[in-house]
């Protein structure tokens, strides 16, 4: 598991494990651009039977093409804020229903191994239950690349 996501839904917290995760500051344009990608694990394993959570049992959170200053992003913290002329932030919900994320704010930083980690927080559309308040997230994750085991026959 490469990290966790606590949806503080009104009805009961929602936890995803993150499975996948990106990110790169890339030079395009001559500008940096900022992409993260972060996909949780399908698995209901540690769900209650009546959870929310069972409609909606995997996420995808991105950034895509975030101006920044330069390529370091270690110690920085972003405040994304989509409008109608620019969107930075996508979530899939791997289904028909749609879903937007408001008053984003990206923080990174080094953990004690000297991996790269996430602390995302925002609020995301009601898509469990369809209200017009939307619901406070956070996300908290790594970048340490996944170690590839191959057997030999």
């Amino acid at each position: 598991m490469k990290g966790i996501l606590k949806i503080y839904h009104p009805d009961e917290t929602l936890k995803y494990h993150i499975k996948s995760t990106y990110c790169k500051a890339v030079y395009s344009n001559s500008q940096h651009l900022l992409e993260v990608e972060v996909i949780t694990d399908e698995s209901l394993d540690h769900v209650d039977d009546d959870s929310l959570q069972y409609n909606f049992p995997q996420l995808s959170f991105e950034v895509v093409d975030f101006p920044v200053e330069d390529s370091e992003i270690e110690g920085k913290t972003f405040s994304i804020n989509d409008s109608d002329e620019e969107t930075y932030t996508e979530v899939d919900l791997f289904d028909d229903e749609e879903a937007y994320l408001y008053d984003n704010e990206l923080s990174f930083e080094k953990n004690g191994d000297g991996i790269l980690q996430l602390c995302w927080m925002g609020q995301i559309d009601d898509f469990y239950t369809g209200s017009d308040e939307p619901i406070l997230f956070k996300l908290k994750c790594h970048f340490k690349q996944d170690d590839i085991i191959v057997e030999e026959e």
